[in-house]
């Protein structure tokens, strides 16, 4: 497993940068863990997605954590927290985790302390584990102290059936402090394409697939297009969540054995595109450490591909 020995220094630390208009993107990481490629790959063939990625001798691909963090001016907002430091040995051992986010946000100049508000697309264990931190003595307290948390509440009830195809999914310290404290704000979105505005110029929709409630975050500048009438893209990004984990999986089948509904996954990757692409968003990848951010185009097949 010799991928697990990649180090990062504080020049990899901080994976992407972005301007949307007024707003400031940076990409920074939890660093580095390993997937079994069968699974983020489902029903493709390894002949196919090796082509992509190459897995290790364990069949095993390196999978990045990426926490965008959006400064507006008014707000610090943090999207997606990683995997955390609440790890087993033994699942520690088996997903080779850094646990490196709050180095990386030192590295990118972000104090936890000035994040305000906190987004989880879902409640898997690698999309909420820094929402709160494991000390040595064993408590728990929150990462952003003085953040307000944003998630579905269908996401916390389903954590709480612990239901065999994914209980390891759902980590009860990542996300139930929040709740009995009120720190986290459960939203009742419901319908495909669902939404609510988080703070003015970030919004979340509902794109059930995955989990049954995973949203996507929407990032619009208050600026408006035609303040920056040269600009080559629309001033538009999204953090795609778990819909498109990595920039190896944009083909619309290309879906994970990890997904609840992969076919209502192929639908909403469809729904994303049919505005993504004309309007060339940038889209964010929760789990691709080389390619963080992409504008996507249709290649001569008529495939979506990085643009």
């Amino acid at each position: 497993m010799a991928q697990t020995a990649i180090q990062l220094d504080d020049s990899t630390l901080v994976r992407g940068h972005a301007t949307i208009g007024d707003f400031d993107l940076t990409v920074c990481t939890d660093g580095i863990y390993l997937l079994d490629g069968g699974a983020m790959f489902g029903v493709v063939p390894r002949t196919l997605w090796q082509k992509r990625i190459r897995p290790n001798d364990h069949n095993e691909i390196l999978m990045g954590l990426n926490s965008v963090v959006v400064r507006t001016g008014k707000h610090t907002v943090v999207i997606e927290t990683g995997i955390g430091n609440k790890q087993s040995p033994k699942m520690q051992a088996i997903f080779g985790n850094q646990a490196l986010l709050i180095e990386s946000y030192a590295a990118a100049g972000v104090d936890p302390d000035a994040v305000d508000i906190v987004i989880n697309t879902h409640l898997h264990f690698d999309h909420c584990g820094w929402n709160t931190t494991l000390h040595p003595y064993g408590s728990v307290t929150p990462t952003f102290k003085n953040a307000r948390y944003f998630a579905h509440a269908g996401e916390v009830a389903h954590g709480h059936l612990q239901l065999d195809r994914d209980r390891v999914s759902y980590l009860s310290p990542n996300y139930d402090p929040l709740v009995e404290s009120g720190q986290m704000t459960l939203l009742e979105l419901s319908g495909v394409g669902a939404t609510a505005e988080i703070c003015p110029g970030i919004s979340v929709e509902l794109f059930p697939g995955h989990t049954a409630q995973m949203m996507v975050v929407h990032i619009e500048s208050v600026r408006v297009a035609e303040s920056r009438p040269s600009a080559p893209h629309s001033p538009h990004a999204c953090y795609v969540g778990d819909l498109i984990p990595t920039a190896h999986h944009l083909d619309p089948t290309w879906v994970m054995g990890y997904d609840l509904d992969p076919l209502r996954c192929i639908e909403e990757r469809k729904r994303l595109y049919a505005r993504a692409i004309p309007e060339q968003w940038l889209l964010l990848f929760p789990h691709d450490h080389d390619t963080p951010m992409a504008r996507v185009a249709l290649n001569e097949k008529g495939k979506p591909v990085v643009a």
